[in-house]
């Protein structure tokens, strides 16, 4: 097991560990691309995150997946194929644009993590490091935070081929099995699902896109929190889709799109971009929460939505999927226990 890193707090440094622990979630950054042909944002992609950075660093560990490889130069290990699937290549220095902005860890168990192979990926961890910015991937390592002595991890999966796949749940589940009792909370970042303006309810069952199978999101969240899980963020789908509470756990069952420079359509709900703030008791239990809606829009940095779009569709998908949830959405964003 790693050493425990320590978290910027949110409250004074004299709070006690009765204090909740707040944890800022975001859906899919991929800050820009310069393969097959340059497509970078100006000013070394330090705009980007400016608008959110303000949630990120008032948050005591503050989490996102990471699309593509952080990597200069390099084979692809793939044919981009239009329409259906392509490549990126982010320069390595743009990691401290997520450690400047607040984010603490990033996911690597995705599909574009291994765009530019194993060696893309090793580039990636030694750019992440060197900025500050903790990460687990799939096939191994647990991000890892102590929080005013709440221990913390945090276990990214994703569907694909095993390991910590959710199509072949067995191997994951035993993981979160094993592993709950060594932290106080346990979170799961989990990249799946099927993708696109199809797929915004949450439908039981093995999900596909592309014929390809995503895994039955639905179960393995469920089982995951029977098991220790104590918080599920999800993301892949590309869209936002509803918030449950299960056993007292929250699940996100996906925040789609936060920043994703050019590299993904953005439009209609693909372009909606929640930050979710979750607050959580020491034994992992939600206490409340928000949701703050940003907006993206093709090649320019995420901004604040004034018409709280994002927050608004989760709040009807939450209703639609999950009749008599005890969640209750306020106008300002805010999640709270109903009676």
């Amino acid at each position: 097991m790693a050493a425990l890193l320590a978290s910027s707090p949110l409250f004074p440094s004299s709070a006690g560990a009765a204090d909740p622990v707040s944890v800022a979630a975001v859906g899919d950054i991929m800050m820009g691309s310069d393969f097959p042909f340059p497509r970078l944002p100006r000013l070394g992609g330090r705009e980007l995150l400016s608008a959110a950075a303000p949630y990120f660093k008032r948050a005591d560990i503050a989490m996102a997946n990471l699309e593509g490889p952080l990597l200069s130069g390099g084979k692809p290990a793939k044919e981009p194929i239009p329409g259906r699937r392509y490549l990126f290549r982010t320069p390595p220095d743009y990691a401290w644009n997520l450690r400047d902005a607040g984010i603490s860890m990033v996911s690597l168990a995705n599909n574009h993590a291994l765009d530019f192979g194993r060696s893309g990926l090793a580039s990636t961890k030694r750019a992440l490091t060197e900025a500050g910015v903790s990460f687990a991937g799939k096939r191994g390592g647990i991000a890892e935070f102590l929080v005013r002595g709440v221990r913390v991890g945090i276990l990214s999966l994703s569907c694909g081929p095993a390991p910590r796949s959710i199509v072949f749940p067995a191997q994951p589940l035993q993981e979160i099995a094993r592993i709950s009792g060594d932290y106080d909370i346990l979170i799961l970042s989990i990249h799946a699902g099927a993708e696109g303006r199809d797929a915004l309810h949450v439908n039981p069952g093995m999900e596909r896109y592309l014929e390809e199978p995503r895994g039955d999101l639905f179960r393995f969240a469920h089982d995951a929190i029977e098991l220790g899980a104590d918080l599920v963020v999800a993301h892949g789908p590309h869209v936002p889709r509803a918030l449950e509470l299960y056993r007292g756990r929250l699940i996100a069952y996906s925040l789609g799109n936060f920043a994703t420079f050019g590299g993904v359509s953005v439009a209609r709900e693909s372009g909606l971009a929640p930050l979710l703030t979750v607050q959580l008791e020491r034994d992992g239990s939600f206490v409340g929460g928000s949701v703050e809606s940003f907006r993206q829009l093709p090649f320019t940095p995420v901004a604040r939505d004034g018409k709280r779009r994002a927050l608004r569709l989760m709040q009807r998908l939450s209703a639609e999927d999950f009749p008599g949830s005890p969640l209750v959405f306020g106008k300002d964003g805010s999640i709270t226990l109903g009676k």
